[in-house]
């Protein structure tokens, strides 16, 4: 028992595989390895917890790239900030409500539609939970459509054409 007013050395906590902690203390961040980048990681010194917030994204192509980033590190699907950018700008020029109608998908009533152009089927059977059920939603687009190019190709880095 301790003496009142005394208080017992929390043990660290120990890291997530995949995550960076930035900054110390309760104004640390937590973020996936892919979004912090070249981040200096600090670890906490006051009382060996870190403390996660919520990371905040800029609502253009920049943050939804990050944000997308955020989510598929929590599920494991490979992909990196220059393979997504690159795909985006080559399907829809960064437009999240683009739609191709008139390929083949759009003849048979599925047009490709967002940021990285997927069909509603695709999108269905690869959408990421915790990310909306709108294909146009620009988040929820970029994270489905990197996990079909994941597991169809083994990463959205190694498209470099259509799907």
């Amino acid at each position: 028992m301790l003496a009142k007013g005394a208080y017992r050395r929390r043990r660290p906590v120990p890291p997530v595989r995949g995550l960076i902690a930035v900054g110390t203390g309760v104004a640390a961040l937590v973020l996936p390895l892919a979004v912090a980048g070249t981040a200096s990681a600090t670890p906490a010194q006051s009382t060996g917890v870190t403390v996660a917030q919520s990371a905040t994204y800029t609502n253009d192509l920049d943050g939804w790239i990050k944000e997308s980033l955020a989510v598929m590190a929590r599920h494991g699907i490979p992909g990196s900030y220059e393979g997504i950018h690159r795909n985006i700008m080559r399907e829809s020029s960064g437009n999240p409500r683009a739609i191709n109608n008139w390929d083949s998908n759009a003849a048979a009533g599925t047009p490709s539609k967002g940021l990285l152009q997927i069909i509603d089927p695709t999108f269905r059977a690869y959408h990421v939970p915790g990310t909306s059920m709108d294909s146009y939603d620009p988040v929820a687009n970029i994270t489905a459509a990197c996990n079909y190019a994941a597991a169809r190709y083994g990463s959205i880095d190694n498209v470099n054409g259509a799907y």
